[in-house]
């Protein structure tokens, strides 16, 4: 038996995806969570096999949750719900060994096949999501456009930094920090912080080390 938890912040699709799961024998939704702080103590008392996971959910971010979730040294497998995702994600999703991703309009019957395939040990990306994988992209381009500074500043981004840490890290002042995060968000077409430290992670500017109990 397969045990899973779903993490999403609306109700109804939660829902909807335990109806769809719950039509093999095989599968046991063991907990729904909407936030992931909830998600994680549901793991750390259920050790699920499989933790469906939407990408966008409100304040928190699907990536970082699987991101802490491995760090904390959770060996479930982890299978990510979304509608779009950019090439900085994908490639995050991969660096974190994220076994499935599927689209949210997808057929009853292709998210069930979906979750059988990461069940039984095997990788599931929707097809829309490996045509985006083999497209040449602008991505590189805009990533050599980085000037020497504003690549260390993302760097410091991908850890965590806070600007004042930057500011003390690179010797610059505060507001120089600020121009640089704005023109690396310029540049690689990022709305926040939050995306650049997930592009830094995504590019292996920033090791991502878990932690083993």
């Amino acid at each position: 038996m397969t045990a899973i938890i779903i993490l999403d912040d609306h109700p109804l699709v939660r829902q909807g995806i335990r109806m769809i799961v719950g039509t093999n024998s095989k599968m046991d939704v063991v907990g729904e969570s909407s936030n992931t702080k909830e998600a994680l103590a549901m793991m750390e008392h259920m050790h699920p096999d499989l933790v469906l996971v939407d990408l966008n959910l409100g304040k928190d971010n699907g990536l970082e949750f699987i991101q802490q979730a491995r760090r904390l040294g959770h060996c479930s497998k982890f299978l990510i719900l979304t509608s779009s995702m950019t090439g900085s994600e994908l490639k995050l999703a991969q660096s974190l060994g994220v076994e499935g991703i599927c689209l949210k309009e997808a057929l009853p019957e292709d998210l069930l096949y979906a979750v059988e395939a990461v069940a039984r040990g095997r990788k599931f990306y929707d097809p829309v999501f490996m045509d985006h994988m083999m497209a040449p992209s602008a991505e590189a381009d805009a990533f050599s456009e980085l000037t020497p500074k504003e690549l260390e500043v993302l760097v410091s981004l991908g850890k965590g930094r806070s600007n004042k840490e930057i500011a003390s890290e690179l010797f610059i002042t505060e507001f120089t920090v600020k121009k640089h995060v704005s023109q690396i968000l310029s540049k690689l077409n990022l709305s926040d912080r939050t995306q650049a430290a997930l592009y830094a992670l995504s590019k292996g500017l920033v090791q991502f080390e878990p932690v083993h109990l």
